[in-house]
């Protein structure tokens, strides 16, 4: 019959496929491998020699117990499909040889059968094999899916761990970093903190050396009218023993005015003093009613006095016009009192270095150093306007002048926060502006604009 080779070239193919699967070599595997091979030397044995009446039978036991050890091994599992499918055909074939051996007929309606039978069962061990080939393939298919999914899984794994090594390092290096600029920052802040101090302490020390200058006439007229009335006082006690009333009426007067003129004198210097205490200590930002031409006035004068006091050849001269219809508004006066004071010190040093530098360069110079100070009333605003004919600011500095720390001045004259400060005050602590117009060669104006 033709099914012999079919089924041995099968067989062998499946269980070679077998071994070579398997991961160590066992009894069952070695006695599936003789079986199949001694059924493929009977198969050839069969054909050259013809001996069909022997080999028959050994094929059929040795097929049988090929199936035998197929199904009842478990490292026999992927070949079970095929012994299932060559399983009908050895039975039928093993009872149609032993229905002719004991009846000897070799066709009748009973062998018909059996041949019929036979042949189905090649039919369908050869479907069986079809779809047992097929479903090796998607079997191999989705085994090889899967390992190439259990490859890139263990390839994200691989790299999900070096990424979150990575991502834990860099966490580590931007939290030392973060705590660089932190440490950074707090020093800077106490570093600002102490040269907003120290541009405090310079301020006041202008004012205060102004002050000392300004309050001296004051404390001199009432000095001087102290030791008049004190010289009248004994003229008019002789007068009266002379019983001259009218001479000690017209001492009397004059006592009276000198006193008039000590009230004044005393209650200017106590507004000075007034200024310097609300100037030097903290401001608490309450605004309240302020004459902003007074204020102005006030300390353009303190600020040219305290120059004056420092540098005895200092002089420049001063202007000032100051509008009449600007009322009382509301600001903190020790805050713009700083501003302006501020304002009017870098228009004295602007004047004054100017006129160094023009003396040293040309010793008969014309130049004669001014700073002026006006306000002007604008709807809903009050304009004032620090003016100096100094030598202007650059055009590249215009856009820094106002940044914190800096400054044009030397080193050791100035700590680059007065405009800053002055910047701030005015457009954050009172909603208004801070401008400056400047022509090189010429001078700058600085402007504050405050809303009423």
């Amino acid at each position: 019959m033709l099914a012999e080779p079919f089924i041995a070239f099968f067989l062998l193919r499946s269980v070679r496929k077998i071994l070579r699967n398997a991961h160590q070599p066992n009894p069952s595997a070695q006695a599936m491998n003789v079986l199949t091979y001694g059924i493929v030397i009977l198969f050839a044995a069969e054909l050259i020699f013809h001996t069909q009446a022997v080999t028959k039978w050994v094929w059929h036991l040795l097929l049988l117990g090929m199936i035998a050890i197929a199904l009842l091994k478990k490292e026999f599992t992927p070949a079970r499909t095929l012994m299932n499918a060559i399983l009908p055909f050895a039975i039928l074939s093993l009872g149609r040889d032993a229905y002719v051996a004991i009846s000897g007929i070799r066709n009748n309606t009973v062998t018909d059968y059996f041949d019929t039978a036979v042949i189905f069962s090649l039919i369908w061990m050869v479907a069986m094999i079809i779809m047992s080939s097929r479903q090796q393939k998607a079997l191999q298919k989705e085994k090889q899916k899967t390992l190439q999914e259990e490859e890139q899984r263990k390839w994200m794994s691989a790299r999900k761990e070096e990424l979150e090594k990575v991502v834990a390092e860099r966490t580590a290096e931007l939290r030392g970093q973060k705590e660089q600029v932190e440490q950074a920052l707090a020093e800077l802040k106490s570093t600002q903190a102490l040269l907003i101090q120290s541009e405090k302490m310079a301020s006041l020390g202008e004012l205060t050396a102004g002050i000392a200058h300004e309050i001296q006439n004051p404390l001199n007229f009432v000095n001087n009218f102290s030791e008049v009335n004190v010289e009248l006082i004994e003229e008019m006690k002789e007068a009266l023993q002379k019983g001259d009333a009218g001479e000690a009426l017209a001492i009397s007067k004059d006592i009276e005015d000198n006193s008039q003129k000590i009230i004044f004198h005393g209650k200017r210097a106590d507004s000075i003093v007034k200024g310097m205490l609300q100037h030097s200590r903290s401001s608490s930002g309450t605004k309240e009613p302020t004459d902003i031409n007074a204020l102005t006035d006030e300390y353009l004068r303190l600020a040219y006095h305290g120059l004056r006091a420092k540098d005895k050849t200092f002089n420049a001269e001063i202007r000032t016009d100051f509008d009449s219809r600007i009322r009382t508004i509301n600001v903190c006066p020790q805050d713009v009192g700083r501003v302006i004071l501020n304002l009017i010190t870098n228009a004295f040093y602007a004047v004054t270095e100017k006129s160094k530098k023009l003396s040293a360069e040309n010793p008969g110079s014309s130049y004669q150093p001014m700073v002026s100070a006006s306000t002007h009333q604008l709807v809903g605003k009050v304009e004032i306007r620090i003016t100096d004919n100094g030598d202007g600011i650059p055009e590249d500095l215009l856009g820094k002048i106002f940044q914190p720390f800096f400054t044009t001045k030397p080193t050791g004259k100035g700590t680059g926060l007065g405009l800053s400060m002055s910047y701030d005050i005015i457009t954050k602590g009172h909603q208004g502006e801070l401008k400056v117009e400047t022509k090189a060669g010429e001078g700058s104006t600085f402007i504050i604009i405050l809303p009423v």
